[in-house]
């Protein structure tokens, strides 16, 4: 979208700022605010010449082009790749250290040069994942997505707040005034911040509408089924247990402390003009205490992958049975009728053979959402565990 007349400064710095994060992508970063490469070098010399004052409408000053990682260290971290296909960045960092070599970049960015030249594919990567980790090793790993408690506004309607947080750099990635708390709202927030910032590997939900449903397997709804069409895994917490979501209940009081107490807000307007110079400041100038005092902005990079408007028909491979969902969700499979949630209503599923005799674990494109066991008299899809 075109820089806003209002927030003209706040949307150049968030540029500048994550496009000189180590390992940036300029070019995605351009296209994901809709500059031209050309604009965005005006920009970034600005802020290098002259800091976030230079962002202003003024006078032009020199460009100065970013840095990326030498061919060299590239086909460093290669070779080392090649003789440890397990490795992950954080270990061929420390060996390229321990070999001696000099400027060695971060282990983000050898992360992004294993994933740009396919020596880990998106599977592998999601398969090393541990999901009970505390704080997720790369930005865009894991983000959490909730609504803050609603508040009346003085036009007498609700104000539902939608945030959005990277788990690794605590990155606020959406901070939304909401009218609604429907999958439409949400679906259409998270289009425009997908553009932004490209799609996260995996999202952190709660059991509310309208990303959980108690009463379908799995806890999917159509939001969920999304989701998981664009590849982000889905994680649902457990009922009842918000410290799973531990980050964002964290940003929530933040958000009611330093923005939403004692200020008047007319409608949803208003509380969108509050909000967006709350969350530029929070990931661009307040220290964060389990940041060591570094603010979000230091430790976030936009995601890879990108944000596709349309999605090819997802192909299964061949050790799955497919079978055709009806309007409700409905499928046959060996003689019985079961259901899955509307959510994966005229889709196709995948059914895989497990270890133990007649039990059928059921996928949603990659992602298991249920086993069916044959020595169940009941015909049902019995529902996966959920994360903590």
């Amino acid at each position: 979208m075109s820089w806003k007349e209002s927030d003209r400064v706040s949307e150049r710095r968030e540029f500048v700022e994550l496009v000189s994060n180590e390992g940036a992508n300029f070019a995605a970063l351009c296209r994901r605010f809709e500059v031209s490469r050309k604009t965005g070098y005006k920009w970034l010399g600005r802020f290098r010449d002259g800091g976030v004052e230079a962002l202003a409408d003024q006078s032009r000053r020199p460009l100065k082009s970013p840095g990326r990682t030498p061919d060299e260290v590239e086909e460093q971290v290669l070779r080392v790749r090649d003789e440890h296909p397990t490795w992950c960045g954080r270990k061929i960092r420390a060996r390229l250290q321990l070999l001696g070599h000099e400027d060695v970049p971060a282990a983000s960015t050898v992360t992004a040069i294993l994933h740009r030249h396919g020596r880990i594919t998106q599977q592998a990567s999601e398969e090393r994942q541990h999901f009970t980790r505390f704080e997720r090793p790369e930005p865009n790993d894991l983000w959490q997505i909730d609504f803050k408690g609603e508040f009346r506004m003085t036009n007498q309607a609700y104000c539902y707040p939608l945030t959005v947080l990277d788990d690794h750099s605590r990155y606020v990635v959406g901070l939304e005034a909401c009218g609604r708390q429907t999958h439409d709202t949400v679906k259409d927030r998270l289009r425009a911040i997908f553009r932004r910032y490209g799609l996260p590997r995996a999202m952190y939900t709660d059991n509310g509408v309208p990303w959980g449903s108690m009463n379908s397997p799995g806890g999917h709804t159509r939001l969920t089924a999304w989701l998981m069409r664009l590849d982000v895994r889905v994680i649902h917490g457990r009922p009842y247990h918000p410290q799973g979501r531990g980050k964002d209940e964290r940003f929530h009081r933040t958000l009611k402390q330093e923005c939403l107490q004692q200020r008047r807000t007319d409608d949803l307007s208003d509380a969108q003009q509050q909000f967006d110079p709350f969350r530029a400041m929070y990931n661009h100038e307040r220290p964060h205490e389990a940041l060591d005092l570094n603010v979000p902005a230091s430790r976030y990079q936009v995601s890879p992958r990108s944000f596709a408007e349309s999605l090819p028909e997802y192909a299964y491979s061949s050790r799955f049975e497919t079978r055709r969902t009806n309007a409700v969700g409905q499928f046959r499979f060996g003689g019985r009728v079961f259901k899955t949630s509307e959510a994966f209503q005229n889709d196709t599923i995948g059914l895989a053979p497990t270890n133990e005799p007649d039990v059928f674990e059921v996928y949603y494109r990659r992602f298991p959402i249920g086993l069916i066991d044959f020595n169940d008299p009941r015909s049902r899809i019995s529902t996966r565990n959920r994360a903590d």
